[in-house]
């Protein structure tokens, strides 16, 4: 059984046991001779009959139509989209595309209107890089470069997330040294409105893309993308614990040293943002193993994590064994195998009363100790209840008009709440979501947007300022707003 850095610290211990006008248009695609079955399906709804929900379990949105597209990035792929896209026109209808919808504010969702869902797992090797359908999931990333010796130089944390949808939220990762994974795409191709398929990149048409990169689907429908890749390396961690307040430093040692690296906050109440542990990586020689890790394990990682809900002993019980065994139990694995972890590997989507709900803040390293002590205080007051918080470390990006790290590199914390499924709950949480914004504001730091939208207008335009210029782009881009989602509804129709 192979045991990996994920497996037992998610699980904590369980191992002992994701205008610039046009200018070149991109080459109309062939046939293709990809996996795609080139199967389309197509239900038809009043917005009466069917709802559409994302990973949060509180979005429900009613939706006219659902359309799941396997096809290739060819011809019909193209023409299956333009039609839908004219059909919505005329209809007055919004669009929104698809993989997983693991966004939590109904990003991925539009109101009564037509949904794309893609569903293909090609993924196309090279030298260096690799061509993926907008479609495919993270797992068929790495099964695809796995036996080729490469690794995705960065993705989303975890491997159930579509390619492009990372691209779409700004996703970043866990290796450092490098920006959100939208820092190593070297192109993308996309169909806009009015049903021009562009290519995008950093050179050619760059507000396309630098809009397009976390513009959640607004901008257009991409259609397959191009990315870097890297050699798939024999690594093995270094585990340290240390006092929270003073984790800033030694973890910017480490994304400096390390080629990935995070970190984790102890959460029951009795201790709560005390201590934190950091976990980097080290290259090592020896024979890289597959990226696989065994049911077993997954098993033991899942029942760990999840005994924690509700349960302060569940809290204390995990961090002891994150912090005690694991330095002893956890041994050397390839890069790849460290981020193919399934989402479902700590989820509690079982739970028919809860849901698991994220929350991410950034701020920059000379403020971490401030963000320690406020997350305290207003964590504490509220009645949420905190399963775990990783910590990442971000570089800055200039590009994305939407970007949460403009100004530096950041340290960030994504934080997992075990959420009841009640009004009251939710009102709990708005308060609490607000009041962690503007303190994160206060010490120059951001929040990540795809998650529940509970920021004010007023805070989401403060937090990031380059939405009016963002609104601006994709009116020029999309006069008729035919790509809308619960986020453009909420806080850029009114810029």
């Amino acid at each position: 059984m192979q045991i990996t850095r994920r497996t037992t610290l998610l699980g904590a211990g369980a191992a002992v046991g994701a205008l610039g006008a046009c200018g070149a248009v991109a080459e109309d695609p062939g046939t293709g001779t990809g996996t795609g079955t080139g199967e389309v399906q197509v239900s038809n709804y009043s917005q009466n009959d069917v709802f559409l929900n994302d990973a949060s379990r509180l979005s429900k949105t009613p939706i006219n139509k659902h359309i799941i597209l396997s096809q290739d990035p060819n011809k019909g792929l193209l023409a299956a989209l333009r039609s839908e896209l004219s059909q919505a026109k005329a209809d007055r209808r919004p669009v929104n595309l698809a993989a997983a919808r693991h966004s939590m504010g109904g990003h991925s969702i539009p109101r009564n209107g037509t949904a794309i869902t893609f569903d293909n797992n090609l993924v196309e090797p090279g030298d260096g890089i690799y061509r993926a359908h907008a479609g495919a999931r993270w797992l068929d990333v790495i099964t695809a470069l796995d036996p080729v010796g490469l690794s995705p130089k960065v993705m989303q944390s975890n491997n159930d997330f579509g390619v492009a949808a990372s691209f779409s939220v700004n996703a970043h990762g866990w290796p450092t040294a490098f920006g959100p994974m939208g820092s190593t795409v070297r192109q993308v191709k996309i169909l806009l409105a009015d049903g021009s398929y562009v290519t995008a990149s950093p050179r050619e048409n760059s507000a396309i893309f630098n809009a397009a990169m976390g513009g959640y689907g607004l901008i257009g429908l991409i259609i397959e993308m191009e990315l870097d890749a890297v050699p798939n390396t024999l690594v093995e961690p270094t585990f340290n614990r240390m006092d929270a307040e003073n984790f800033a430093t030694p973890f910017q040692t480490a994304a400096r040293q390390s080629p990935m690296a995070f970190g984790r906050l102890n959460v029951d109440r009795g201790r709560f943002f005390q201590e934190a542990s950091l976990v980097s990586f080290t290259e090592i020689e020896g024979e890289v193993p597959d990226a696989h890790g065994s049911e077993l394990s997954f098993a033991l990682a899942r029942s760990i994590f999840r005994m924690q809900t509700s349960s302060e002993l569940g809290k204390r019980v995990r961090w002891g064994l994150e912090t005690n065994l694991a330095p002893t139990f956890v041994g050397k694995s390839s890069r790849s195998a460290q981020m193919n972890k399934s989402v479902a590997q700590i989820n509690g989507s079982e739970q028919p009363r809860r849901s698991d709900i994220l929350h991410e803040y950034f701020v920059s390293p000379d403020q971490f100790a401030a963000f320690i002590r406020v997350c305290r205080t207003i964590i504490l007051d509220s009645n949420q209840d905190l399963l775990n918080v990783t910590l990442r470390w971000v570089e800055q990006d200039t590009k994305s008009m939407l970007s949460y790290a403009p100004n530096g590199p950041r340290i960030a914390a994504v934080m997992n709440f075990s959420q009841k499924l009640s009004s009251t709950a939710e009102d709990d949480a708005i308060v609490m979501t607000r009041r962690l914004i503007d303190a994160v504001h206060s010490l120059g730091g951001s929040y990540y947007l795809p998650y529940r939208p509970h920021a004010t207008t007023s805070q989401f335009t403060s937090v990031y300022n380059r939405a009016a210029e963002f609104a601006s782009l994709k009116r020029s881009l999309d006069p008729q707003l035919v790509f809308r989602n619960a986020f453009w509804d909420k806080y850029m129709a009114v810029i």
